[in-house]
């Protein structure tokens, strides 16, 4: 009898820093490699090695390029990871971008830290540096969505669409007979840009994402809300600041802000978008369109009604610009990027107004603009906060309880177990409630660190 060890490391009991280690004397699989991010206590994890040999990892099997799924990776190969990292086109595309980016502001707010003397480490050090993320790309491999890979003799993955983001997808590991199911990020069933998600069949152990676990989306006219919210802007001569992730939430406000202007239901207002991520991340759409909706003349016409903003000299002048404005930027919980700069400079404005879109982690600033904070530590120092705050959650980019429900819903057997991840406690417990209510299946939330055997 074979043995099998699950190591949960990640978006165990919490949302974010996505990690879960397979180890057979056959094959050592990490599936995702995510940063935790919110909590001070989970970020500083960020800083720790695995407490795995890292350099036994044959490979990494990424379901997506979002940061709390694929930004561990450089530490990861500075740990001695020499093994490959597989993901299709887009998610290679866009956890390259994601990196990237992530590493340079890293080096950036350490820079920043050890100018201002705002960080209480000296010298600040970045978490890794722009040649350490570039390195780690060296591993990347790319996969077809479909194909059955085989990683040895006895276990094989297949990647599936899940519609979560560009390039998401499930991942199916038959390993000695038995499947493991991972779902990654679950999408939406009625998304503007991306198809509803493929729904695994069979799944003997099976590893479901709980973020929306314990509610259900509200039913929102995003269009009516966002029309509301320019006119506003517009009799207030104000700023409508939109944190953004700079993938997915991005193109689909940009898609959803030129419609409402071709119906002519919102005037020609400024929209600027100043992520330089997610101007990249707009090219992954140009370079795979059959993974998303939009034609290439939508996207081009999309992408000329809006200004980007490129430089950080631009960021400036943005933000000194007179006019009414919408500016959409990074990052979307708030955690870093350019909107710190503008909600810095405009947030104790009351004519500028905040819209807060999708999930918002614990102990973000996201999450503390929601609550009702009336100020807001960015680069060490405290603003206040004097904008208005709203908050869309029909358009995040994560499925509710029902559609978590609906892509369970095609499996035919009774799943040996199922772990419940990727979400925090209190929505976890619910959707273990739910489950074990609708399909009487075995679940189990697994601890941060926590290790399962099972027999195969």
């Amino acid at each position: 009898m074979k043995k099998l060890k699950i190591h949960f490391l990640g978006a165990s009991g919490t949302v974010t820093g996505s990690k879960f280690y397979l180890e057979t004397e056959e094959v050592k699989i990490l599936v995702d490699c995510g940063l935790f991010q919110g909590v001070k206590e989970l970020r500083q994890q960020n800083w720790k090695s695995l407490p795995i040999n890292v350099s036994e990892i044959d490979y990494v099997l990424l379901t997506h390029g979002h940061l709390d799924h694929c930004g561990y990776l450089p530490l990861l190969v500075r740990q001695g990871f020499r093994g490959k990292i597989l993901g299709t086109g887009p998610t290679l595309e866009i956890a390259r971008i994601i990196l990237e980016d992530s590493a340079k502001i890293q080096e950036e707010e350490a820079e920043r830290a050890n100018e201002e003397h705002y960080s209480k480490h000296n010298p600040a050090l970045p978490l890794y540096t722009k040649e350490e993320a570039a390195f780690a790309l060296k591993f990347f491999e790319r996969v077809e969505e479909g194909d059955n890979l085989i990683l040895s003799d006895n276990c094989s993955a297949t990647f599936l669409y899940n519609g979560h983001i560009i390039g998401s997808t499930y991942i199916e590991i038959d390993l000695h007979g038995k499947r493991f199911v991972f779902s990654g990020d679950v999408g939406r069933q009625e998304d503007e840009l991306l198809n509803a998600p493929k729904q695994p069949e069979w799944a003997d152990y099976l590893f479901v994402e709980s973020t929306y676990g314990d509610r259900q989306h509200p039913d929102e006219d995003v269009g009516h809300i966002l029309t509301g919210l320019v006119k506003d802007s517009l009799h207030n001569k104000g700023t409508l600041i939109i944190p953004s992730f700079a993938v997915e939430r991005l193109q689909s406000l940009m898609y959803q802000l030129w419609k409402l202007y071709k119906k002519n239901r919102i005037p020609n207002i400024p929209i600027f978008v100043d992520s330089p991520m997610g101007n990249n991340v707009l090219e992954v759409f140009e370079q795979f369109p059959s993974w998303h909706k939009l034609t290439l003349e939508e996207y081009h016409n999309m992408c000329n009604h809006i200004s980007i903003v490129s430089s950080y000299a631009e960021t400036w002048e943005t933000i000194d610009d007179p006019r009414p404005k919408i500016v959409i930027a990074g990052s979307g919980m708030v955690t870093g990027g350019r909107v710190l700069t503008y909600i810095k400079q405009l947030g104790d404005m009351a004519s500028t107004t905040i819209l807060l879109v999708g999930f918002q982690a614990e102990e973000t600033r996201g999450r503390k603009l929601l609550e009702g904070t009336t100020e807001l530590k960015i680069y060490g120092k405290n603003i206040p906060i004097k904008a208005k705050v709203n908050h869309l959650e029909s358009l995040s980019a994560h499925a509710d309880q029902p559609e978590l429900l609906t892509w369970m819903d095609s499996i035919k057997n009774i799943p040996e177990k199922v772990f419940l991840v990727h979400g925090e406690k209190a929505a976890m417990e619910v959707f273990k409630d739910k489950i074990h209510e609708k399909y009487g299946w075995n679940c189990h939330v697994p601890a941060m660190h926590e290790v399962v055997e099972v027999l195969l």
